[in-house]
């Protein structure tokens, strides 16, 4: 069963959720917009060691608290490591915000415009250990690059799948099928994946919600009915590579939704820079991010 306080944080709460789950492929790139160079660390456990550093940085600020941040987005080492002497997921929640873990191991090559998730032969192993680490729910992405319906079916198919392995597993899960914003056929994709969702939420057995985590639309308001959907708990947005302004600038255009962001959140953090400097530039972000989730432009 999940946690009753979490859930009403997550259904209700007023804030987003920080997305700190970059793993072994984009934490180069993550530390390197921190200020880190490859020439600073030699091997994974060096870089793991880093980025860590980073996120414990970000949790234990004090601007980085649960009245504008709900929830936040773990990756499995993240989780597993520690913040000011307890388990991160412990730590997260002593400030009043939810934890989630992503659960994804990457993409597959790209087939009818969209990559699918690799498999996940541990999962089970693994929603087993998060909840008892006290982790509320979990994240896995997939990619739409094409207007495809094939694809996006099998996209939607996919993660409603492994969305009900984490409802079995006692955890809520957030399916991200992702529309590339640099697709030439974006609206197009929008379009689809709106009816294909949907279908598939329409069609899902039992009760339970999950949530659903996707790029901001073209068209201000198109996801309202997945907002409405009485199967979903919340819907939350990626910034897709949207620098902060413009990925606020857009997620303010959509009533309902707020922000899941990562480098948007993170864009203008720096290892160099003192803690007092560290804490004043994460709560503008956190700031600028809350309000766009918060505060809805006409």
């Amino acid at each position: 069963m999940t946690d009753p306080k979490m859930m009403e944080k997550i259904a209700s709460g007023k804030g987003f959720i920080a997305a700190l789950d970059q793993s072994g492929g984009s934490t180069p790139k993550a530390l390197l917009g921190y200020g880190i160079e490859e020439s600073a660390y030699n091997g994974d456990d060096e870089m793991f060691a880093l980025i860590h550093q980073m996120r414990s940085r970000i949790i234990s600020s004090p601007a980085f608290t649960g009245d504008k941040v709900v929830g936040a987005i773990l990756f499995e080492k993240t989780m597993d490591g520690q913040v000011g002497g307890k388990p991160t997921p412990a730590a997260l929640w002593d400030k009043g915000v939810v934890p989630f873990i992503k659960i994804d191991k990457g993409l597959e090559d790209e087939a009818n415009g969209v990559q699918l998730m690799k498999p996940m032969p541990e999962l089970d192993a693994l929603l087993a250990k998060s909840k008892a680490l006290g982790v509320f729910g979990t994240k896995e992405r997939s990619v739409i690059n094409l207007a495809n319906r094939e694809g996006i079916a099998a996209i939607v198919k996919q993660q409603v799948e492994i969305g009900l392995q984490v409802l079995a597993g006692g955890l809520v899960p957030m399916l991200e099928p992702e529309i590339n914003i640099k697709s030439p056929e974006r609206a197009d994709c929008d379009a689809i994946l709106l009816d294909e969702m949907v279908k598939a939420l329409d069609a899902m057995p039992g009760t339970d919600k999950v949530m659903l985590k996707l790029s901001l639309p073209v068209t201000p308001g198109h996801f309202d009915a997945l907002v409405d959907h009485p199967r979903v708990l919340r819907v939350v947005a990626l910034s897709g590579g949207f620098k902060r302004p413009e990925a606020c600038v857009e997620l303010a255009k959509n009533r309902g939704i707020i922000a899941s962001f990562s480098r948007a959140l993170l864009e203008d953090l720096r290892h160099q820079m003192t803690d007092a400097e560290f804490d004043a530039s994460l709560g503008s972000a956190i700031g600028d991010i809350y309000t766009a989730s918060t505060s809805k432009t006409a």
